[in-house]
């Protein structure tokens, strides 16, 4: 991490409600493509995938505030998103 995160606590603060936000939301829709992808009913498909993107959503703002280093936040929910994401496109593909 830069300088200029470690030593403003304050740009820390935003960078981790930016993560919250931002990671939350990413993560969320990407489990809600993935779960659309995997069951064989889309439309149950989607709305279960909905209702419990909010229970990713809540674990991703968890994770943003828990005490470990900004980059490993990032890392991870980033990663996370683009992993489901992935799967998700490839199994709507046809791709198993």
């Amino acid at each position: 991490m830069s300088q200029v995160f470690i030593n403003r606590p304050g740009l820390r603060l935003v960078s981790r409600v930016l993560a919250a936000v931002v990671g939350g939301y990413l993560l969320s829709s990407a489990w809600i493509v993935m779960c659309g992808a995997l069951w064989p009913s889309t439309a149950q498909a989607v709305m279960a995938g909905v209702q419990t993107s909010f229970v990713v959503y809540t674990l991703a703002v968890i994770w943003a505030f828990s005490p470990v280093s900004l980059s490993r936040v990032w890392l991870g929910l980033l990663s996370l998103a683009a992993a489901m994401g992935a799967a998700g496109a490839l199994f709507k593909l046809g791709v198993n």
